[in-house]
């Protein structure tokens, strides 16, 4: 079918409200997780835990981060703009390079700009500051997001789950090495959902009027499957949090095996699930903004 000018108008306004809503997802991660005791605790809980089992995942969790630098993010945001310009879209090139570099100068910027108060809850960390966003959660996650933007319809969904997976590890593998809060990891990937709700955007300013989208295209069983998975797995992290929270009043050092397991997987859970939402509301429009057929 032909994509009308009413169809865009929706996809603009449905862009404006992710954008929006993402935005304020991440200003409250920030307010509970840095700005109050209770997130500063659950996240030093979390990082506390990750010694359950760490001398069996440091091999693949040193692999994955160790993966990541200027270089290879160099490297990334070179072949996803090669891919894009093999295909004959100029725009999509520009537009995925802009995403990629957006979000992860966004996410440097907040990290040196925003305040963190010391509530006396990590000492060992007190002179860190602040750590929020993560960069590699967020190098990871804008490279998966921009991949799946560029690639052939026939093998997006399968770039988009591979992507998220990607990308979700590495959130993970950040905490697992005690690099990263687990709330860095989540409002990396919600500074990469807005840049990726503004990359829509001007997808649809530059698109053709001759644009057309088949029905199809819309991978609505992928983004269902992710979506469901992510939001799963985020109460998974919100009924784990919420029996821990209960503990509030013990130090994460004097805490048992059992919270500092719960803390930490509930953590990654969330940290999972968030990226998988992120996807799957990408995934939902994305054929409406790289139509099968530009004009």
């Amino acid at each position: 079918m032909r994509m009308r000018a009413t169809a865009r108008g929706w996809t603009a306004v449905w862009l404006v409200v992710l954008a929006l809503v993402q935005a304020a997802a991440f200003l409250a991660v920030w307010r509970v997780a840095v700005h109050s005791e209770i997130g500063q605790w659950v996240d030093t809980v979390a990082l506390t835990g990750n010694r359950i089992g760490q001398d069996t995942i440091d091999g693949p969790v040193d692999r994955i981060l160790n993966a990541m630098s200027v270089v290879s993010l160099l490297a990334a945001t070179a072949t996803i703009g090669f891919i894009a310009l093999i295909r004959g879209r100029i725009a999509l090139a520009i537009t995925a390079t802009l995403l990629i570099a957006g979000a992860n100068v966004t996410t440097q910027l907040l990290k040196y700009g925003l305040s963190r108060p010391d509530f006396g809850l990590d000492p060992e960390r007190d002179g860190v500051g602040n750590s929020l966003p993560s960069g590699h959660a967020t190098v990871a996650a804008s490279v998966a997001v921009a991949l799946m933007l560029v690639l052939p319809r026939k093998v997006r969904a399968v770039g988009a789950f591979i992507g998220a997976g990607y990308a979700a590890a590495a959130g993970v593998a950040t905490l697992s090495a005690g690099w990263h809060r687990p709330s860095d990891a989540v409002a990396a990937y919600l500074v990469v959902g807005v840049w990726a709700a503004l990359a829509g955007l001007v997808l649809l300013v530059t698109q053709r009027e001759q644009a057309e989208v088949a029905p199809g295209d819309a991978h609505r069983i992928a983004a269902l499957v992710l979506g469901v998975g992510g939001v799963l797995a985020l109460v998974a992290c919100g009924l784990s949090l919420a029996w821990l929270i209960e503990l509030r009043d013990t130090g994460p050092d004097e805490l048992a095996r059992r919270p500092l397991f719960a803390g930490y997987a509930g953590s990654a859970a969330g940290i999972a699930g968030t990226m998988a939402v992120v996807m799957a509301l990408v995934l939902s429009v994305v054929h409406r903004l790289v139509p099968r057929v530009k004009g």
